[in-house]
């Protein structure tokens, strides 16, 4: 039974991904304007700090420890998810997207981060 309920959390988790991805494509294709697919740029870079300085743990970013590598894994993790949200914000004041462009971004980018936070949650509870 417990394999069946961590393949239905992958199954969620995938599914999840799957349609922020789409809602990437789908702002660029509607709109026929692909600048928009920037953000996408900073989805690749959200997990890096944690690959590269956590080991692949997300539990760094809940802890009080500091030092100079996880202070700086901190700060990279928060500064690409302020990028996924002004990249589009930026591309719309320069009108180089549309406002349905920018709206469609926003909810990829909620999906993303409700991704992300299942993720890190599922991870805190069964350890894989």
């Amino acid at each position: 039974m417990e394999w069946f309920l961590l393949s239905a959390v992958l199954a969620g988790l995938a599914f999840m991904f799957s349609a922020s991805i789409l809602l990437q494509i789908l702002a660029c294709a509607i709109y026929n304007n692909w600048w928009p697919m920037l953000s996408a740029l900073m989805y690749v870079l959200v997990p890096m700090p944690c690959l590269f300085f956590g080991g692949g743990s997300t539990q760094f970013l809940t802890s009080r420890d500091g030092g100079g590598w996880i202070d700086a894994a901190k700060f990279l993790t928060g500064a690409s998810a302020v990028g996924s949200i002004a990249i589009p914000i930026i591309l719309r004041h320069a009108h180089m997207i549309e406002t349905g462009a920018m709206w469609i971004e926003f909810t990829s980018f909620v999906i993303f981060v409700c991704t992300v936070m299942c993720f890190h949650r599922a991870s805190l509870e069964d350890e894989w």
